[in-house]
């Protein structure tokens, strides 16, 4: 799909991943709805990208909150009119052992990782398909598709949305209205906590800047791409993993014991 004039709502917009998308977007002529639930942080970030030229509206709003996503579609509709691309890139993550995990915190993590991104989609898709065109981005993860120790919850949360973005790219087949799951590896942003950083640092896993997860979700809009993985040799061990688990549950079995002190300390 082409970015230049379209319009474009992205959720978690002024944070590492979404703020990158936004900046690359608006250096592409999109026109911006931006989403993100803390209002000051939003109004910024919107004020930066319009000193450049952009043309952006700010919506502020917490996606974590039943009901919201349905509002901030329809406002999104009242401000500029339509909507020719939707991503859902807002998250939030946890981290620990799953013994140490609060109902809450779980409950919180698939509203806003799952459930959200679902709902948007519900409320948008029918001004898409009365149009007969449009797009629906979903970022996902790696650990979308291989369940990680340490992050069961975000991992489920994901592999939960894949699916979703599987299946409903099957169901809107013909209709104009395309489906695109884009899946990073770890990337180095303010989203993940010190302790899960050193973690990362600690196991040397490969690590992308945002910019990088910017650059390769564009590419996938402008490509109509079904699925992108992103990063080597992870997009590999994807493959693997689908069709060959228990070679995979052994690597991952020594690493979580190497992760089990960060796990432990986050809980702390």
């Amino acid at each position: 799909m082409n970015i230049f004039g379209s319009s474009i709502l992205v959720t978690g917009a002024s944070g590492g991943i979404g703020g990158a998308i936004a900046r690359e977007l608006a250096s592409r002529g999109a026109n911006l709805i931006l989403v993100n639930r803390d209002p000051a942080r939003l109004a910024e970030f919107a004020a930066t990208l319009r000193k450049d030229g952009a043309q952006v509206t700010a919506l502020a709003g917490d996606l974590a909150l039943p009901g919201e996503p349905a509002r901030l579609i329809a406002a999104a509709l009242a401000h500029a009119g339509t909507i020719d691309i939707l991503i859902n890139c807002a998250g939030v993550q946890t981290f620990g052992l799953s013994a140490d995990e609060a109902a809450h915190d779980t409950a919180q993590l698939f509203q806003v990782n799952t459930v959200a991104p679902i709902a948007l989609a519900n409320a948008v898709l029918p001004h898409m398909l009365q149009r007969g065109s449009g797009q629906i981005v979903n970022l996902g993860s790696i650990f979308g598709s291989i369940g990680f120790p340490c992050f069961a919850s975000y991992s489920a949360s994901k592999f939960a949305l894949r699916g979703y973005s599987e299946a409903l790219r099957r169901e809107l087949a013909g209709s104009g209205v395309g489906v695109t799951y884009v899946a990073p590896r770890f990337t180095r942003t303010g989203f993940n906590r010190s302790v899960v950083n050193r973690m990362a640092d600690a196991l040397k896993m490969n690590q992308d800047e945002p910019e990088q997860v910017a650059a390769s979700v564009v590419a996938a809009i402008e490509q109509d791409s079904r699925d992108r993985y992103l990063g080597w040799p992870e997009k590999l061990f994807v493959r693997i993993n689908a069709v060959l688990p228990r070679l995979v549950d052994s690597s991952l079995m020594k690493q979580a014991g190497l992760m089990r002190p960060f796990a432990t300390e986050s809980t702390r």
